[in-house]
């Protein structure tokens, strides 16, 4: 008899691989070709998808089953924070070589729960496929009331430009996986910290009740691709510009300790996978909301009329700089 461990996928085969799928979903949904979810008339469904491949998004050197299954889950509930909704299941697609271990699908979807059972969600269906290349997508299912959506065309000059939290954890997390020797001098909380920012991002679903109605239209996105990618696609979608000031962007007191000042800065706009929400509404409005967050949300600067995204800074600590997307991560 093999060890549960040691089993390998081709040894139960694809029916026997989504039994063992299914106990991780509600029996009641699950065994059609799709999912009936109801949802409210007043609602519309939002519907977004995040594909992670080995090698690109997650390595066993740096990302265990199940952190990749919770990084690959926040990545999707933080689409839908970033359009105001809340959500109502996903679906997974497995791309899997047939000598990966059972033991190590079943971790993922652990991780994969782990991160759905914090907001009441379940795993509502999927697909499985053998591939060279270790693949997971997730299909993400919300309901946003339509008055309410977040959209990034909306952004008005004037508008102040609010983050929810820092950035450039994620990467410095990364960096300490990759190279443990860089963070021998600092604290073990710290470092824990940093990696569990990088391994275990939290969706930022809980700013969406408190964001003021009479704001809307508010225009945002996610920071999954970095600040600046945020700033600069908000503008973009609108046909205006921005001012960002480096010294209202909060930097993590371990950056002092870990990174150079032109380290920080390069983590903090273009590090990516932080899974904050950065959303444009008026400047009251923006302070209101500023002060019902924690304080490490900010507001980091306001919408312009010049159709540039500059970045500068009153301290003089940094050159003023005008930012574009082809200097952050890009897939091709």
């Amino acid at each position: 008899m093999n060890n549960l461990s040691n089993l390998k996928i081709k040894d139960i085969g694809e029916q026997g691989l989504l039994q063992k799928l299914q106990s991780f979903c509600p029996a009641h949904i699950i065994g059609d070709d799709a999912a009936v979810l109801p949802t409210n008339r007043e609602y519309s469904l939002v519907v977004t998808t995040d594909m992670l491949i080995d090698g690109v998004h997650f390595s066993d050197l740096t990302t265990s089953p199940e952190d990749a299954g919770w990084r690959a889950t926040a990545a999707n509930l933080s689409d839908l924070a970033a359009m105001g909704a809340t959500p109502l299941g996903i679906t997974v697609a497995l791309g899997l070589p047939s000598e990966i271990s059972v033991n190590w699908v079943e971790r993922l979807y652990d991780g994969i729960t782990q991160c759905l059972q914090k907001y009441h969600v379940s795993i509502v269906g999927g697909d499985v496929v053998r591939s060279p290349i270790t693949t997971l997508s997730i299909t993400a299912f919300g309901e946003v009331d339509p008055n309410y959506v977040i959209r990034r065309h909306t952004a008005k000059i004037g508008d102040a430009i609010v983050i929810t939290g820092f950035h450039g954890l994620s990467r410095a997390g990364l960096e300490l996986l990759l190279n443990p020797e860089i963070g021998k001098h600092l604290k073990a909380e710290d470092k824990a910290a940093l990696i569990t920012a990088h391994q275990r991002p939290q969706p930022r679903l809980d700013v969406i009740s408190i964001l003021p109605k009479t704001a809307f239209p508010i225009s945002g996105m996610d920071s999954s691709d970095g600040l600046a990618d945020a700033v600069l696609q908000i503008c973009r979608a609108s046909g205006v510009g921005a001012n960002i000031q480096y010294e209202q962007i909060p930097i993590p007191e371990v950056f002092n300790h870990l990174l150079k000042p032109e380290q920080r800065v390069q983590y903090i706009l273009y590090g990516g996978e932080d899974f904050e929400l950065v959303l444009c509404l008026p400047q009251q409005d923006a302070l209101t909301l500023v002060q019902q967050l924690d304080k490490n949300a900010a507001i980091i600067g306001y919408i312009t009329e010049n159709k540039q995204v500059i970045l500068s800074d009153k301290s003089g600590k940094i050159p003023d700089q005008v930012l574009t997307l082809n200097q952050g991560f890009q897939h091709f």
